[in-house]
């Protein structure tokens, strides 16, 4: 790797001698050519071909091709490629770090190793990341109607793009140019209620001279959320009593965890009197103790979404001027402002005391601030309704919130100049880009545990348990709170690229280039967060700046009309840690023109982000540890002790806030990325691929909590002494303070490699005169997923493992999507059919061996030990969409669609945290379906209708 700079030098210096030496046999043979042939370039690569099919894979999914899948978003169609797999992001997952956005991750390596540009440019990244770590592009605010075709490049491209090409590129390529004027309508909804979607799309073009082209895209999508009431199943379920140590989860039921559930009906508990019917108040006749304790004062959840309510308002601007013979200018501007708004389950009121807050933001220390004491979080005797005669517990709901709701409004900027021309047989390209990602969270429903005590113990006129509180008490008890999060992306690129000689298959090119860019995120926590005044807010922070300047150098060598060499390599410096090179070689052998064999090797690399080594940190709940100074005496069997006068209870089973920190000495992330194919093109129009890939990804950076070597203790930071209470009872100062949390960095310590291959298939023939017919199959094998962490190697291909990354989306093997068009004239009707094969719910890169502990991890839903076998695996799942079109003239198209066409249901995912939330804060378990994998099902049945008028 050493010799790479020498490399990127002896290629240039190369070409450059090269060039000066064959100018004149170009001229003379440029001069006697007089068959113009189409050249393009094609993602991986900046050099202009003849060929579409290179050395590396690339699937292309054209504008018809988006129509044709039956959805109206570019964020839909992409979840359904084959080759999304592990650590897709969905905006089902209503409790992610980044609420709003969806992103892919190719071949399973997470959305942070899979590169999104935009006609071949870099984005800003959404500004909050993946799991607080993981920057990405959101594909959610990507228009449709602009789209000429998207790009995927399915092998490593760190050489040509640079860092986070890992996995691969999605390259979405919008329109150059557009004639005359678009209008298109349509209208959609679900057939179980919920997700009425409208979309409106206008698109003009014109000519401003005979050289100068350009058009403005203008498109509004509304989308209805879907309510978990609204649907019914199986994967619903919520009362789990049926199944042997099962329990029942509903809102409002007691059971083996909640002995005193939170009702709709608040009441009072004394907890001096125990668990008899006298120790209970309820303040309206909605439920009784007999009726609840029969799980007879159960409530409707109104509140869990299976999809969010969202509306996206888009306007792109382009212009494109020929300005001589030699030089194109074009001008692309764009504002893409994204909406959603999710909720979660009410707040309930603290029972007896309060733990705090642990407030956390940038530039300062965290500290667990607005501590309610043991036996304080209480209403005094003087309460209306209660008839203790002294303080008493409560169980209730916060009246007047119904739940905690949060409002995430994301604005997109984009202004890029693309200059093309020549330059003494150069083909020159200069491009000038600034981005930037604004996202605006508002948050409703979340609580001020201060204030809501001041209110309930207002002796003159104390907060209403049963609701009908003034608008200016809720403001102070549930205020709103708003922060705002900036990620900017500016960047400039020259690039060059020529022929340098003849060889026998074709022109020897170079293709070299210089890029610049600057990234800056600033992404506060809110304030109520870092004061710690407000509970249950995103504790998560990032602020950071980078600069990276690169040099890269491609030659394309067609050296036998049979044989294509490529290579590339790259240099980067980042002013954060350093440099980084990256190679790439590649080949394609075609002995006929009905078969080739392709191959690419090649390495890169993914940056440290200012997630991971810039200001940033974020709070996690892990392992439960015994404080060995307050709790210095355990059991022979080594379980807590709570009765020894040594002890402190509390702290001999802890469950610590965890800190996670960043770290300037990490290092970036390094791949190494080979692929092996077959194109097979036996008669014209039967297209098809068979690669092999295989992925290395080492020092990838982790938590140093993940480590089998990490000693919490080391990391905790403690408070002041204290009084406290021993194990006999006693009360004392204890000789140090109690954990207050426990910073973990971030370390480069994992290795992850994946192996698998891609199959492709199309063909397309006539029926007769006026008919046609295309059949496509893509199938996408895993063979496996090793994961390595001290020292040991786990292959989590078809588990749910790695279960702690993106919403524990699960790793099935197999991914397939086969479609079918017909073409009679003005009619074209489409079906596409999507396969995700099942998989087991254990992890065990977690330390989840088996069924039981899998299902505990995460869930609920039944007593330890009891999980019920049925729910071990993961069953497949495949839907159809179907979609039509007619054009009934040149300037009117129907257009209608049917995704889920036979209504499949999700199946049962009952391990998966990242499931729509059912319970909230009360025990953290989530609706038992997979969001990232089966949202289609989970919609159902959706109809759309739409027409096109072009004039």
């Amino acid at each position: 790797m050493k010799s790479i700079p020498l490399a990127v030098a002896h290629i240039l210096a190369t070409g450059a001698l090269t060039a000066l030496a064959t100018h004149t046999a170009q001229a003379q043979d440029a001069a006697g050519d007089n068959q113009e042939i189409k050249r393009v370039v094609v993602t991986g690569s900046y050099i202009s071909r003849a060929d579409q099919e290179t050395p590396s894979p690339v699937q292309v999914m054209t504008a018809a091709d988006l129509k044709k899948s039956g959805y109206t978003t570019v964020s839909e169609a992409l979840r359904d490629i084959t080759a999304n797999g592990q650590g897709t992001l969905s905006q089902g997952f209503n409790g992610a770090f980044a609420a709003g956005a969806s992103g892919v991750s190719l071949r399973g390596l997470t959305v942070g190793a899979t590169l999104v540009l935009i006609d071949g440019h870099r984005m800003a990244p959404y500004p909050l990341s993946d799991d607080g770590q993981r920057p990405f592009v959101d594909i959610t605010s990507i228009p449709m109607e602009a789209v000429e075709r998207i790009e995927i490049l399915k092998d490593g491209a760190s050489a040509v793009y640079g860092s986070d090409a890992i996995a691969g590129v999605v390259n979405v390529i919008l329109k150059k140019s557009f004639q005359g004027t678009s209008v298109t309508a349509e209208t959609g909804t679900t057939q179980h209620g919920g997700g009425a979607t409208h979309h409106l799309g206008l698109m003009h073009g014109f000519d401003l001279s005979d050289n100068t082209n350009g058009y403005v895209a203008l498109e509004y999508r509304q989308q209805d959320q879907i309510l978990l009431n609204q649907r019914d199943g199986a994967w619903t379920r919520m009362d789990w009593s049926a199944d042997p140590g099962g329990r029942d989860l509903r809102p409002g039921a007691r059971n083996s965890i909640i002995s005193n559930p939170v009702t709709r009906t608040p009441y009072l508990q004394d907890p001096a009197l125990g668990s008899t019917a006298g120790a209970y108040a309820f303040l309206d006749n909605g439920c009784d103790f007999a009726r609840r304790n029969a799980n007879q004062c159960v409530f409707t959840n109104t509140w869990s979404q299976l999809q969010p309510t969202s509306e996206n308002l888009d306007l792109l601007a382009s212009l494109t001027s020929r300005l001589n013979n030699d030089w194109t200018l074009g001008l692309k501007a764009s504002y893409f402002d994204s909406k959603s708004q999710q909720t979660i389950r009410p707040s309930s009121v603290p029972v007896g005391s309060f733990a705090g807050v642990t407030a956390i933001g940038p530039y300062r220390e965290p500290a667990i601030v607005g501590v309610i004491d043991p036996g304080a979080y209480t209403v005094p005797a003087s309460y209306p309704g209660n008839p203790f005669g002294h303080a008493v517990n409560i169980r209730a709901i916060v009246p007047d919130s119904p739940f905690r709701r949060t409002d995430v409004d994301t604005k997109s900027y984009r202004a890029v100049a693309d200059l093309n021309g020549t330059v003494a047989g150069w083909d020159v390209a200069a491009s000038l880009g600034l981005t930037r990602v604004e996202t605006n969270s508002t948050y409703r429903g979340y609580i001020n545990p201060t204030a809501l005590l001041q209110a309930l113990n207002n002796t003159a006129n104390p907060l209403k348990l049963t609701g009908g509180n003034s608008a200016d008490v809720m403001a102070l008890v549930t205020p709103t709170v708003s922060s705002k999060a900036t990620d900017e992306l500016n960047f400039i690129e020259l690039r060059a690229s020529r022929e340098l000689a003849k060889l026998d298959g074709g022109p020897l090119s170079l293709g070299t280039g210089l890029t610049f860019v600057h990234k800056s995120l600033n992404a506060p926590d809110p304030v109520e967060a870092q004061n710690g005044t407000v509970n249950g807010l995103p504790s998560a922070y990032a602020i950071g700046k980078e600069n990276n300047a690169a040099l890269y150098a491609e030659l394309a060598a067609p050296v036998l009309k049979s044989l294509e060499l490529d290579a590339a390599v790259r240099a980067d410096h980042y002013d954060t840690y350093g440099h980084s090179y990256t190679p790439k070689v590649g080949f394609k052998f075609t002995p006929s023109s009905m078969f080739s064999l392709r191959g690419t090797a090649s390495r890169g690399f993914r940056a440290p982000s200012a997630t991971e080594n810039g200001v940033a940190g974020s709070l996690f709940a892990f392992n439960t540890i015994r404080d060995p100074i307050l709790c210095p005496v355990s059991n022979p069997d080594g379980s807590p002790n709570t009765d020894s006068p040594q002890n402190v209870p509390a702290q001999c089973e802890l469950s610590p806030t965890y800190l996670q920190t960043t770290n300037k000495n990490l290092q970036p992330e390094k791949s190494k990325s080979y692929t092996l194919g077959v194109i097979i093109e036996p008669i014209k129009n039967w297209s098809t691929t068979l690669d092999y890939y295989k992925i290395t990804v080492d020092n990838q950076i982790i938590s140093m909590s993940a480590l089998a070597s990490f000693d919490p203790l080391q990391f905790a930071t403690r408070g002041g002494p204290e009084t406290v209470t021993y194990g006999d009872g006693s009360t004392g100062t204890s000789s140090v303070g109690t954990i207050q949390y426990i910073s973990t960095p971030y370390v480069n310590g994992q290795t992850t490699s994946t192996a698998g291959a891609e199959f492709e298939s199309r063909y397309r023939f006539k029926l007769n005169d006026v008919s046609k017919m295309t059949v496509g199959l893509q199938w996408s094998h895993m063979f496996n997923y090793n994961m390595t962490l001290n020292g040991k190697t786990y292959n989590l291909a078809g588990t749910h493992g790695p279960a702690i990354v993106s919403g524990d989306t699960g790793n099935p093997k197999d991914r397939a999507q086969f479609t079918l068009s017909y073409d009679q004239g003005p009619l074209t009707i489409s079906a596409t059919t999507n396969y995700i094969s099942g998989f087991d719910v254990t992890d065990p890169s977690n330390g989840l061996t088996d069924c039981d502990s899998s299902l505990q991890a995460n869930n609920s839903r039944w007593k330890a030990g009891q999980s019920p076998s049925q729910y071990c695996k993961v069953a497949s799942f495949t839907y159809t969409n179907l979609s039509m079109s007619y054009q009934f003239n040149k300037a009117w198209t129907l257009n209608g669609a049917i995704t889920n066409l036979f209504d499949k249901a999700p199946p049962i995912d009952a391990q998966t945290y990242g499931g729509t939330g059912i319970n909230g804060s009360s025990n953290g378990t989530g609706l038992a379906y997979n969001p990232s994998l089966h949202q289609t099902g989970a919609v159902g049945r959706f109809y759309s209708v739409g027409l096109n008028y072009k004039f």
